[in-house]
């Protein structure tokens, strides 16, 4: 069965069974009412009429009296312990009672009886009789007014409840198609997905804010991570194979040469060993790069915290001074606090200070500042500078200013397409100044304190 029949299904003999329960309810507690206010009234009648009786004594015959206080449709009956007493009177509708058997009873007794599949309300009450015995003063009274009136409301009830299931259904069976339309849609979409092998995402209201649709927007935004995941996989398969092909060539050149006349010609030994040894950390590094890259942001186990940018520009000023023996100086005017990923904030200007490094000889300057919400760190190096016309391309994947520079101190072009997706993660912001012959400038804006970023 499926899901919206059940839901149709379910819903529905489920609010039919609670109208039931209901009305049922309603109706055995109004037929209790009325019985039980037919059995005090009764219960008050007997007891007026046996007072009554006590009251006149000799003066007049018992079977007057029983005749003068008999009920509409009902009997009374007066009678002894012994069951002796005078005949009971019985109104003309309701002969058929008076062939019930007399019982004595000692204490005041009132129920609902059954005579023929009527009901009647039997009461009796003991009272001492002008001779000194204890008589039972029973009366006999038809229900059947307040029976035809409790017929009257299973009737309604009944029609009332079948009446009410028409809608009940009708809006059920709206309730399970709401309910199922987003599954429904979602379904149709992934088959699409399935058939087509391109991403497509479900169309939403913008005005709903209901669960269903929060879980159509849940679905989109799933659909979005899978289509970034899968075009970073393709790309990193297509970067690694295009990539890796020339230093592969190129240790596989050497080892091929090393194997012919390595052994006999000492100084290609030493070249060939360079050049592999040299192929063989750019394609580690390509590696890296490119297994970075190919990650989603999700994926980086940030942790966002305020940073001290003036230790963490000194301690990186230190790393690169003792690594490659260049000047670096950092320039900041008291504290410079910033919000953000350390680890990742520190690998950003690494690739920043390592470009610096590349591409100039005098020293390099790390410039620590602070206005408003954010703070700035700025990267400034003396050296050959970048053409104004390359400036927009240089953070795109693989790309080099100048090919020649870039296989000789260069790395694969990666760099800056690294540090593009880094400061997107971050949430920093990048900026690159430059002077072709002058150096270049290259500032990183983070916020100064967190902002609600998780």
């Amino acid at each position: 069965m499926k899901l919206r029949s059940k839901i149709y299904l379910y819903s529905s003999v489920l609010f039919a069974v609670l109208l039931v329960i209901m009305n049922l309810v309603i109706y055995f507690m109004f037929s209790r009412l009325s019985t039980d206010n037919q059995l005090d009234q009764a219960a008050a009648e007997t007891a007026k009429i046996a007072a009554d009786m006590r009251r006149v004594g000799t003066g007049v015959a018992a079977p007057e009296l029983l005749r003068a206080y008999v009920p509409i449709e009902g009997m009374l009956r007066l009678l002894a312990p012994d069951g002796s007493g005078p005949a009971p009177v019985t109104s003309a509708s309701e002969q058929e009672i008076s062939r019930l058997k007399p019982v004595y009873y000692k204490d005041k007794l009132s129920e609902i009886i059954k005579v023929d599949g009527r009901s009647y309300a039997f009461v009796t009450t003991p009272v001492i009789w002008i001779d000194g015995i204890v008589m039972n003063v029973q009366m006999t009274k038809s229900l059947e007014s307040t029976m035809n009136t409790l017929r009257v409301l299973r009737v309604v009830l009944a029609g009332a409840t079948a009446f009410a299931l028409l809608p009940l259904l009708l809006s059920s069976r709206v309730l399970s198609g709401l309910i199922m339309r987003p599954i429904v849609q979602m379904t149709a979409t992934m088959r699409e997905i399935k058939n087509s092998g391109k991403f497509s995402r479900l169309t939403l209201e913008d005005t709903s804010r209901d669960e269903l649709v929060e879980m159509g927007r849940t679905f989109n935004d799933m659909i979005a991570l899978l289509e970034s995941n899968y075009l970073k996989q393709e790309k990193f398969v297509s970067d690694a194979s295009h990539e890796l092909r020339t230093p592969l060539t190129v240790i596989e050149s050497y080892a091929s040469l090393l194997k012919r006349r390595g052994l006999t010609h000492p100084e290609l030994f030493n070249e060939s060993v360079e050049a592999i040894h040299s192929e063989a950390i750019r394609m580690k590094e390509l590696t890296e790069q490119l297994l970075l890259l190919a990650k989603h942001h999700e994926q980086w186990d940030l942790s966002m915290k305020v940073v001290d940018l003036k230790e963490l520009a000194n301690a990186s000023a230190k790393v690169f001074r003792n690594a490659y023996g260049r000047e670096v100086t950092v320039n900041a005017q008291g504290e410079v606090k910033g919000y953000s990923d350390e680890a990742k904030l520190r690998q950003l200007l690494f690739i920043f200070l390592d470009n610096a490094r590349k591409y100039s000889d005098e020293a390099i300057t790390i410039t620590l500042g602070a206005s408003g919400q954010e703070s700035h760190i700025i990267i400034t190096d003396r050296g050959i500078g970048i053409p104004s016309g390359e400036l927009p391309r240089v953070f795109d994947r693989f790309y080099r200013v100048d090919e020649a520079r870039g296989h000789q101190g260069g790395g694969a072009g990666l760099g800056l397409s690294l540090a593009a997706e880094i400061a997107e993660a971050i949430g920093a912001k990048l900026s690159m100044e430059s002077v072709e012959g002058a150096g270049t400038s290259v500032m990183i804006r983070i916020a100064a304190e967190s902002r609600g970023r998780q």
